[in-house]
């Protein structure tokens, strides 16, 4: 009883040193929304794919890519994009998880993916796009594992280990390349190293931002090169 009270005390006075507030709009959000409040979670951002399409960028995909779908569009110098980079360099890791959620609920809506995913039980593999371990010391973690864990809790689909596919090169930021320098900066940058993670499995490659495509094909080829039967891409944004 009296370790109940403590703990109801310190989270009080937690509250008031530290109030808990969306980091999209500054209002006080519930426990329960944890860093982002449902009005900005359901109603701020506009969808990337509204009309439940195979391919939400391009109808140009690809072999082996069986689909590719984005939560909401990338809304350059708007919140999203702030609220991607916060995730990514202000170390706001459950904010990845969160969104992860939204995006593992927006696969639920889409019946035609849902269904592929279904169809695919117990051989489907979450791939979360790996970062040079080089850049995932500096940073403390991988966005795209923290977005994969969200959807993984939703989709009940398990996340390859992060020793089985690598990226073997510390490529450069893709901002600001045309889609040639993409694809010639990425190119052989992934590397699986555990062919039985991914054979003859669906891969679901997430990610925080589908641009032009050319990260996450760079890796459905790797996948699909170790004996993936198809792939299917999830990213938060779409730019």
């Amino acid at each position: 009883m009296l370790h109940t009270l403590r703990n109801i005390v310190v989270r009080g006075i937690s509250g008031i040193v530290f109030p808990r507030v969306c980091v999209c709009c500054g209002m006080e959000v519930t426990e329960r929304e944890r860093q982002i409040c449902t009005f900005c979670m359901v109603e701020r951002f506009t969808e990337a794919n509204p009309e439940r399409t195979l391919f939400s960028a391009t109808d140009v995909q690809p072999e082996g890519v069986w689909a590719q779908h984005a939560l909401w569009q990338y809304d350059k110098g708007g919140t999203l994009q702030d609220l991607l980079h916060k995730l990514k360099y202000e170390h706001l890791a459950r904010v990845g998880v969160q969104l992860g959620r939204r995006l593992g609920q927006s696969v639920r809506e889409h019946g035609t993916i849902y269904q592929m995913i279904d169809d695919g039980r117990p051989g489907v593999i979450l791939v979360p796009v790996p970062l040079h371990y080089l850049k995932q010391v500096k940073r403390g973690f991988n966005q795209a594992f923290m977005i994969a864990r969200g959807v993984s809790e939703v989709l009940d689909i398990p996340i390859c280990d992060i020793k089985d596919v690598v990226r073997r090169r510390n490529t450069r930021s893709q901002t600001g390349f045309s889609l040639e320098q993409r694809q010639n900066n990425i190119r052989g940058a992934f590397r699986v190293n555990n062919p039985g993670a991914v054979a003859e499995k669906l891969a679901v490659v997430v990610d925080d931002v589908f641009t032009t495509g050319a990260t996450s094909f760079e890796l459905a080829g790797e996948l699909t090169g170790a004996g993936a039967l198809g792939v299917i891409i999830l990213t938060v944004a779409q730019a």
